[in-house]
């Protein structure tokens, strides 16, 4: 028997228009690459949208065709999240972190027929415009007053391309199965691989994440993305946002401390979004100033496992709860998350913590299981790890143009980090498949050697490998910056560390760096330190 429930499209120009009809006046206020903040309101950026699809139309792009850019969390790169996708063509969002050969990559493979651009990043597009091909259309990101002397070839100015075409327009009727955006990984190994998100996968993600049990998005709230609109959709918070009528502030370009503050002490958000590197800043420029985050209920942590110390920072210093959360580009993103629930209310804090640094559970529509290398399952006890496979409504099933179908099996999407599920079904990460350190028969976690490690004072950051070793395959070595002039020695840092984990954990030495290499997404880039390192234990020895 067949319902007679109508059938219609989960279309993302659905968002943008509820939001105009619903939440007219809600404010979003930006940063510019001017300088100045901007606000206004969904209405008017809904209206914004529908002139940039009227322009859009009659300049030729068709469905499907690709549009790209290169631009921060602002208004205008908001505006091209819908006039875009609503229309029929598809957004395609570029690392800006990229390496110029990666970037020549992504925008030649998805063959982009127009790409709009952030003033910040004009010179990266001159620097390898002989390289790219396609491309029709290069629309900056500005006003006529603020256009730049550009080499770049074709160009249009974006508040010019807009300002005369009607507000009206008739947003298409289609399969909601078709790609919305693109969206590539970050490559640290061959080339970055494209993962096309639909509008359907896109709407089911967006409702998700709004549950309660999930980022408890809602009118009331005010937030601040700091996770960038050019990486996996800003984990989905501007659709979000939009379909409850939440504030939103885009800090644009100002990603340090003191910017971010900035705004916070302005707009008074209540929920932060973004990975633990931006908030480590934060966190040190409150304490340099001597400021709390007093607005800020709720701060979500993704990208890298949050240390002990930054969950204690946040609710000890500021009463702000660190909300774990893990999910990758494939998975649009968002898998688990460790929101606040009833059991910790009476559970003891230091309890809570521990916890808390689980990756959380699976919203719904996420599924995993953690299998051995044979492929068999491995039970639900916080104990057994192996690697993790996921599959979902909004998941990645295969990459963009692309025959290399090595992590998905049978339905599910091998993501490549190792990690133990427990009897609750709370996810945590033991390490990437390629990171964690097969010492003697034992494994050792990179990431929680790492984030303990990082719990000493005078540390900033830290990184660990594993390395060669004649006896034991495998040792790990700790990579670390120190804060300036802060005299500690390597010795220092193994007595710290010697009553927090397992004798063979202990790193054979510890290295003190002025900086350590990082993905276009911030994560540590450990592949070029273990080239690096390969000698190091025998070199020492």
């Amino acid at each position: 028997m067949r319902s007679n429930m109508m059938d219609r499209p989960l279309l993302v120009s659905s968002i943008i228009e509820h939001a105009r009809t619903n939440h007219p006046h809600t404010e979003i206020v930006s940063r510019r690459c001017e300088g100045d903040i901007h606000r206004y309101t969904l209405a008017k950026s809904a209206s914004r949208a529908k002139k940039l699809a009227n322009a859009l139309t009659r300049h030729g792009v068709a469905k499907s065709d690709r549009i790209a850019t290169l631009a921060w969390n602002n208004y205008r790169h908001y505006e091209l999240y819908f006039g875009v996708a609503g229309m029929g063509a598809v957004l395609h969002t570029i690392n800006p972190r990229l390496f110029p050969e990666q970037l020549i990559y992504i925008i030649n493979h998805a063959k982009d027929k127009w790409l709009f651009v952030d003033l910040t990043f004009i010179p990266l597009l001159e620097a390898i415009k002989d390289q790219i091909t396609g491309i029709e259309k290069f629309v900056i990101l500005a006003d006529e007053a603020n256009m730049p002397d550009t080499s770049l070839p074709n160009i249009l100015c974006y508040e010019s391309l807009i300002k005369y075409e009607s507000d009206i327009f008739e947003w298409p009727s289609f399969d909601e199965n078709q790609s919305a955006y693109l969206c590539y990984t970050s490559g640290t190994t061959g080339h970055p691989k494209g993962v096309s998100y639909s509008h359907r996968s896109t709407v089911l993600h967006s409702m998700a994440s709004i549950s309660a049990d999930a980022l408890g998005i809602s009118g009331q709230s005010c937030i601040l993305p700091v996770v960038p609109m050019f990486h996996v959709n800003a984990w989905g918070t501007p659709f979000s946002c939009a379909m409850v009528g939440a504030k939103m502030v885009f800090p644009g370009p100002g990603m340090d401390g003191a910017s971010l503050w900035e705004l916070i002490d302005s707009e008074q958000p209540d929920l932060l979004l973004g990975v633990p590197t931006v908030w480590l800043m934060l966190l040190n420029h409150m304490e340099t100033i001597g400021k709390s985050l007093a607005s800020v209920k709720n701060v979500v942590v993704g990208g890298s496992a949050a240390p002990l110390s930054m969950i204690q920072r946040f609710q000890e210093d500021h009463n702000a709860f660190l909300i774990h959360a893990w999910g990758m580009t494939e998975m649009s993103p968002i898998g688990t998350i460790n929101s606040y629930t009833q059991a910790m209310e009476t559970m003891p804090l230091e309890d809570r913590y521990q916890l808390q640094r689980k990756q959380g559970r699976p919203v719904y529509g996420v599924e995993m299981k953690i299998v051995n290398d044979e492929g068999e399952l491995l039970p639900h006890d916080g104990v057994a790890f192996g690697n993790l496979l996921v599959r979902g409504p909004w998941i990645s099933g295969g990459y963009y143009l692309s025959d290399d179908q090595s992590h998905f099996i049978d339905g599910w999407f091998d993501t490549g980090d190792v990690a133990t599920i427990d009897q609750n079904n709370y996810l945590t990460l033991v390490d990437r498949a390629k990171d964690v350190i097969k010492s003697g028969g034992e494994w050792i976690s990179s990431i929680d050697l790492e984030n303990t490690a990082i719990g000493h004072p005078a540390l900033i950051e830290c990184c660990v490998i594993g390395v060669p070793h004649p006896k034991w395959d495998e040792r790990p070595i700790l990579l670390a910056i120190k804060k300036k002039n802060t005299p500690i020695d390597a010795e220092a840092i193994k007595h710290f560390l010697s009553d927090k984990i397992a004798k063979w954990w202990m790193p054979d030495d510890v290295v003190f760096v002025t900086e350590l290499p990082h993905t276009a997404t911030g994560k540590l880039l450990k592949v070029n330190l273990r080239q690096q390192y390969q000698h190091h234990l025998s070199d020492t020895n």
